[in-house]
């Protein structure tokens, strides 16, 4: 396989890339065993018909669509590598020679690393963040905890009240005709957690078993289906069962319970520690940001329109997966929200471009301080994944080597790159808004 570069305009480059007959030629025999299952040629029984007699009849090209796309998938990787160039988009196909017997001959048009113009990025100046823990904090954390530890009794002499658990059988009506995913059976909802539209809940309290109420209640006008916005509905709700929370006492005993301590004193001291360095880390957090933001702002870049297309891409996978995790499919969301991949990606595109401008300057700052990653610390960030994964340390290790553990280190150079501009940060104190002059 021969690969050459030629540079274009605003830091894109096109590859033009040749594999051999032998290799294309291979490609068009997969492809003839992948489809002639599905071919039916007089004469032959389905999927023995020989290749050169298919090509005959339909033509000589009729498998080089599959053909190119197989050796293209299994040869571009190679060959960006072969460029030697730094690519940061997918690649732009299009094939310039296909012919059984000749070379496959492919250009791929990606966009190149920007040069990075790095401008100040020691002394930038970070808003200056007082850490505090109020009594309120600590009290709404523990009042957390005992809402874990809460149990829960049956009920059978008294109405639904709120905060109770219950078990309920629904059906939703529009104008005297029931809707699509209106109705539910034995559907566990606490009154008062807002799990239900506004209104639903609060309906309820008063219910008693076993008897049929209705609650009357307006969809909102952003609910997520369409044919429901806005509308006025009636629901059919019996209450099945109730179930009372409740709390444990706050003292010492819940302390011992909940805890390592044996005092609700030394538990609540526990409770403000943790608070307290919950705080530090998201102040300095948002410090970080702040100060790689002021760089970013003071440095210049050229982003590729492709390289940003294929972080908005990326993000809106990212996106994707996040929400698979929880039950849910891009095309549910998309159709709750009326939202395509498209305006996904336009309302990203900001997020984007500061997530590559960040990692870019962070990377040429590691590169300008000479900023590395030693074994030590490489080693303790696979036992960090180890924990979290739950795996061997050396299993981790068979799965993080070459490209993954180049990436890795990169990544983590990044990091130290972006404590580096924090470290060297000067805070000031919070700059007064200036109020409007009538």
């Amino acid at each position: 396989m021969n690969v050459s570069v030629e540079k274009l305009e605003n830091g894109m480059a096109k590859l033009t890339i040749e594999v051999e007959p032998e290799q294309f030629e291979e490609a068009i025999e997969r492809a003839y065993n992948k489809q002639k299952g599905r071919i039916n040629i007089p004469g032959f029984r389905k999927g023995k018909a020989p290749r050169n007699v298919i090509e005959k009849l339909y033509g000589a090209a009729v498998f080089y669509d599959e053909a190119a796309n197989d050796v293209i998938n299994k040869t571009y990787g190679d060959a960006a590598e072969q460029s030697g160039e730094e690519i940061t988009s997918n690649p732009a196909i299009d094939v310039v020679q296909i012919e059984s017997g000749k070379p496959f001959i492919y250009t791929a048009e990606v966009a190149l690393r920007p040069a990075v113009s790095l401008g100040k990025y020691k002394g930038v100046e970070v808003t200056k963040r007082e850490i505090s823990v109020t009594d309120e904090q600590i009290d709404a954390e523990i009042e957390k905890e005992r809402e874990r530890n809460a149990s829960y009794n049956d009920v059978t002499d008294r109405p639904v009240a709120d905060g109770d658990m219950i078990t309920l059988d629904f059906e939703g009506f529009v104008d005297g005709v029931a809707f699509e995913g209106g109705k539910g059976e034995n559907h566990a909802l606490t009154i008062g957690s807002g799990q239900f539209i506004p209104g639903f809940e609060e309906q309820l309290v008063g219910a008693p078993i076993g008897e049929e109420v209705e609650v009357n209640v307006t969809f909102p006008e952003n609910y997520q289906a369409e044919n429901l916005k806005g509308k006025a509905a009636v629901f059919k709700c019996t209450v099945k069962s109730i179930r009372e929370k409740k709390l444990p006492e706050l003292d010492d005993a819940f302390a011992d319970e909940v805890s390592e301590f044996s005092t609700l004193a030394e538990y609540r001291e526990d409770v403000k520690k943790k608070l307290t360095e919950s705080a530090e880390n998201a102040a300095k957090r948002e410090k970080e940001d702040e100060a790689v933001k002021a760089v970013v702002a003071d440095s210049k870049i050229d982003i590729p329109a492709p390289m940003l297309e294929t972080q908005q891409r990326q993000m809106v996978d990212e996106f994707a997966q996040q929400f698979q995790m929880q039950g849910i499919s891009m095309e549910q969301y998309m159709k709750w929200t009326g939202q395509t991949v498209e305006s996904m990606m336009d309302s990203m595109k900001e997020q984007a471009d500061m997530r590559i401008r960040s990692r870019l300057c962070l990377e040429q700052i590691a590169q300008d301080e000479n900023i590395t990653v030693s074994d030590e610390e490489y080693e303790e960030e696979l036992k960090k994944m180890a924990e979290q994964y739950r795996m061997q340390l050396d299993d981790v290790k068979k799965f993080v080597t070459g490209k993954a553990e180049e990436q890795m280190r990169k990544d983590l150079a990044v990091g130290k790159a972006a404590t580096f501009v924090m470290d060297h940060a000067v805070e000031v104190e919070k700059k007064e808004e200036k109020k409007e002059e009538n």
